[in-house]
């Protein structure tokens, strides 16, 4: 039986999902299998995936009916019932892993029991340039105490606020996995990272690992770009629920209050507006990147200048049609092709 499963979700990654694979096969540590849930991709990402499989026999191609990825939960879940691994990693279709990126979470579980999962940081490269966007989480995230998630549930005092945690990075045992009933995601949430470590952070220790593990990549046709307002409204309205279910014996370790959640996504409405506006204006959707760059500039929280002086930049440049990527890199900044 393989240590580790890797359950690798894809859909329409005919550029990416060899790379994926290769990583995965460089990996120093070779006790694992792999298994593609293909959402019944339509560019020939499942042939190139069979390819690989054919070559190693670790390699394990699924596909089925395209489900979508308001359906994420019930594709992972499958490749749950089918793994054979006591620790589940999750490494979706475009994305990579750094070489000793198993090896080194091989050992944090062994010598660790009480620990349900493991993480690490993470690469945004950029998918059109392989220009580095961010590193995750960033150094300067002052919640590092609550990260160790002794005792548990503490660490929802920072996951509230900002999920810090790379899906790249994460690796989990798989018997906590089944305990919670799997992969989470509640109806319109277009991910099951976020829902599912919450449940799991009710249950033991969690371990970070300051080392780069893995690399997502970035783009403007990609699930959290085309719809960061909505996400952010879904995950805004899923804190405040999940707080309010916590078992007394967990919330009396919650310093974060509902007034402080509340104020805190009000914040960052006004940016996501800006977000959406600008990976809008990427995909010539003009008219719509306006109505989100006025969200910003009239949003009615205090503060975020900064994020008021792009939009409307922005606005001006969705006006005439322009490439405000042009800009960013006469700026010296991460830009998009």
């Amino acid at each position: 039986m393989p240590v580790f499963t890797i359950l690798s979700a894809t859909y329409n990654h005919r550029d990416f999902i060899g790379p994926c694979i290769a990583s995965v096969l460089a990996q120093t540590f070779t006790d694992w299998e792999m298994i593609i849930l293909d959402d019944g991709s339509t560019d020939g990402t499942g042939e190139i995936a069979r390819q690989w499989a054919g070559r190693d026999a670790r390699i394990h191609y699924v596909r089925q009916e395209n489900r979508g990825i308001f359906s994420l939960a019930i594709t992972n879940n499958q490749g749950l019932y089918l793994s054979r691994g006591r620790y589940i990693s999750i490494l979706e279709g475009d994305d990579l892993w750094e070489p000793d990126k198993l090896q080194r979470q091989f050992t944090v579980m062994e010598e660790n029991p009480e620990v349900v999962l493991t993480w690490g940081r993470a690469r945004a490269i950029i998918a059109d340039t392989g220009q580095t966007q961010a590193i995750a989480p960033r150094k300067e995230i002052p919640d590092k105490p609550f990260w160790p998630n002794r005792p548990a549930g503490v660490i929802l005092n920072a996951l509230y606020i900002e999920n810090m945690i790379p899906a790249v990075t994460i690796t989990v045992r798989k018997t906590t996995l089944e305990t919670i009933g799997g992969f989470k995601q509640p109806p319109g949430f277009p991910t099951t990272d976020f829902p599912t470590l919450t449940d799991l952070a009710l249950h033991g220790a969690f371990f970070f690992d300051d080392h780069i593990l893995g690399q997502w990549r970035v783009y403007s046709r990609q699930t959290t770009k085309m719809f960061p307002v909505k996400m952010l409204q879904q995950r805004w309205k899923f804190v405040l629920d999940h707080a309010a279910s916590l078992d007394p014996s967990i919330r009396e370790n919650l310093i974060l209050t509902t007034r402080q959640i509340n104020r805190h996504f009000k914040k960052r409405m006004m940016i996501a507006h800006a977000i959406s506006g600008r990976y809008r204006l990427i995909r010539k959707e003009f008219t719509e990147a306006r109505k989100d760059y006025l969200k910003t500039i009239f949003y009615p929280a205090l503060g975020n200048p900064v994020w008021r002086l792009r939009a409307i930049i922005g606005y001006f440049y969705s006006l005439f049609h322009w490439n405000v990527e042009g800009l960013s890199r006469k700026l010296g900044k991460v830009s998009y092709k």
